[in-house]
C-alpha cells in the first residue's frame, strides 16, 4: 500500500522550493546548521533527504554528504538540482553502508515517515562512527498526537489545539496543499528508549521557537510545541 510519497512528490517539491516551508525556514534551519558548522564533520548521511535541500545546505558549509530517500522522484529532483551531489535510493530500515562509516548522520523531519523506527534507528547507530553525531529534527509527539482533531474552536470561539491518544503509536494520513502522506505518531519515550538502547548518548535537546516569518504563524508555533532537535553521540571505543 502506498504511503503517499510517490503521488505527492511534485506537490512536495513545489512546497519546499529552495527556502523550505515555514517550519524549516523560520524554525529549524538555523539551529540545525548551528549544530554542524565548524565542527569538522568529514562525511555525512542525510536519511530521508527528500528533494535534497538540506544536503545542499550541508555541502555549502563544506560537509560532504550522501542523500538517501526511498522516493525516486525526489531523488531525481535532488540530482537535477545538484548534479555533483551523491543521492541514492534507499530505505532507512536497511542502509546499504558499512559499519562506522559516517561521522554525521542527519534525520531532518524524516523519523515520522518511517514505519519500522526500531530498525531505522539501529541502522543509523550502526553506520555512525564512534564519536560521531546523530542529529535529529522531528515533530514533537505532542504535535503528532493532535493530527486528527488538531486546531479547533472551543465553545467561546477561541482556537485550541487538541492532543489525544498520546501513548498510542499509530499512522495517520495528513494533507495540505496537494500533499497527502502518512505520518507516524509515537510518544517521545519510544524514540528516547530506542536511541538509549543502542548506547547513544544525548548531548543536546531543544524545542526551537520561530525566529521570523508571518506573525500569525509565529503565534501558533509558540502556542503548540511543533518541533524538537536532538543530538546524540556514539561513544568512542
Amino acid at each position: 500500500m502506498s504511503n503517499g510519497w510517490l503521488e505527492s512528490a511534485s506537490a512536495w517539491i513545489a512546497e519546499m522550493g529552495e527556502q523550505g516551508d515555514f517550519g524549516r525556514q523560520f524554525v529549524l534551519d538555523r539551529p540545525m546548521m548551528e549544530r554542524v558548522r565548524g565542527r569538522g564533520f568529514r562525511k555525512a548521511l542525510d536519511v530521508g533527504c527528500g528533494e535534497g535541500r538540506f544536503c545542499r545546505m550541508l555541502q555549502a558549509s563544506g560537509i560532504p554528504v550522501v542523500g538517501l530517500d526511498p522516493t525516486q522522484a525526489l531523488i531525481r529532483h535532488a540530482q537535477e538540482r545538484d548534479p555533483e551531489g551523491d543521492y541514492r535510493i534507499g530505505q532507512a530500515e536497511k542502509l546499504d553502508f558499512t559499519d562506522d562509516c559516517f561521522d554525521l548522520v542527519v534525520a531532518y523531519l524524516s523519523l515520522i515517515d518511517i514505519p519500522d523506527i526500531e530498525a531505522a534507528i539501529a541502522e543509523m547507530a550502526r553506520v555512525l562512527m564512534p564519536g560521531g553525531t546523530l542529529l535529529i529534527a522531528n515533530l514533537t509527539s505532542f504535535n503528532t498526537a493532535g493530527t486528527t482533531k488538531g486546531w479547533h474552536r472551543d465553545e467561546r470561539g477561541e482556537w485550541q489545539f487538541c492532543i489525544d491518544r498520546y501513548l498510542e503509536e499509530r499512522v495517520e494520513w495528513v494533507s495540505w496543499r496537494g500533499i497527502r502522506i502518512q505520518n507516524w505518531h509515537r510518544p517521545l519515550s519510544t524514540y528516547m528508549s530506542l536511541l538509549l538502547g543502542h548506547g547513544l548518548e544525548l548531548r543536546y535537546f531543544a524545542e526551537p521557537a520561530p525566529y521570523g516569518g508571518d506573525p500569525a504563524r509565529v503565534e501558533r508555533y509558540r502556542r503548540v510545541p511543533f518541533f524538537l532537535i536532538m543530538e546524540w553521540q556514539k561513544p568512542r571505543l
